[in-house]
């Protein structure tokens, strides 16, 4: 009796683990499949918006969005498939509701973020922006964090929460941007040559206005410093020439003093030794 018992349990045994084994196999291939059927879904959803020209901006979050609902729902199913009803997998999520929202709360705060960011459109992929520290251009918006890329080509992810409630600057709004520089010479060199050697450097550089209305170069004695001089020259240049305007009229106004045989002063120190005899 004992024995027929014992081989009963086990034949029970064997065909409850056979049926758990299929059903665990069977969510297994669902999470795979599904895994790569998300992924082919936002390929086509990602041609689907280049097509009817969406915003490269948008574009990025919108996939990422996709893909994400897609995979819960593959998770789900993978559960029920194993016998777990999506009630009772509802019931335990709400019950945990608030250790979740807790412990995902920058998660949800950086999904809000990126939502505000989309709204908003502070910025736009391609964009050069100045936030949390670092400059670059804007290389991807994503659904959680942001892509930067730097002029020395390194790649930053900043979380959109704080894109959305810190500052942030977007140097490529505007067309035009303002080049500041000061220049000094000595105390004994003529101001107005001093003047008119910088009048002729800005006049030479094409990519500066010269004769636009309430664009013309600003020449002006900004300071008597320490040792020196200073003119406060500022001007206007279309935004993607503004580093190009910056070197170059350095660069030219430092050669242009030499040849006007104008100097320009640097800190020096005097240091005078007495010997004092026993």
């Amino acid at each position: 009796m004992n024995t027929l018992l014992a081989q009963m349990d086990m034949a029970s045994l064997i065909a409850l683990g056979a049926d758990w084994g299929v059903k665990i196999l069977l969510a297994l291939i669902t999470l795979v499949v599904g895994w790569k059927v998300a992924g082919w879904i936002s390929i086509l959803v990602g041609k689907n918006l280049d097509k009817r020209g969406v915003d490269s901006t948008v574009k990025p979050f919108i996939c990422t969005l996709v893909s994400t609902l897609i995979k819960v729902g593959v998770v789900v199913t993978a559960i029920e498939t194993i016998g777990i009803q999506a009630t009772s997998f509802a019931a335990i999520f709400a019950a945990m509701g608030l250790a979740i929202g807790m412990a995902l709360s920058g998660t949800l705060q950086n999904f809000a973020g990126g939502v505000m960011l989309l709204i908003f459109r502070p910025f736009k992929v391609g964009d050069v922006i100045e936030a949390q520290g670092f400059i670059g251009s804007v290389k991807e918006i994503q659904i959680f964090q942001t892509i930067l890329l730097t002029p020395d080509n390194k790649m930053i992810h900043i979380p959109n929460g704080k894109l959305s409630n810190d500052s942030m600057v977007n140097y490529s709004t505007m067309s035009d941007r303002r080049v500041d520089f000061v220049f000094g010479i000595g105390y004994g060199d003529s101001i107005d040559k001093a003047r008119s050697v910088i009048e002729s450097v800005l006049a030479e550089q094409g990519a500066i206005y010269n004769d636009q209305e309430g664009r013309e170069p600003f020449i002006k004695v900004g300071a008597l410093a320490d040792s020196s001089v200073n003119f406060t020259v500022r001007v206007w240049a279309k935004s993607e020439d503004y580093w190009d305007v910056h070197f170059t009229t350095i660069e030219n106004v430092k050669k242009a003093f030499d040849a006007a045989g104008i100097s320009i002063p640097f800190p020096q120190q005097d240091v005078y030794m007495h010997q004092v005899s026993a």
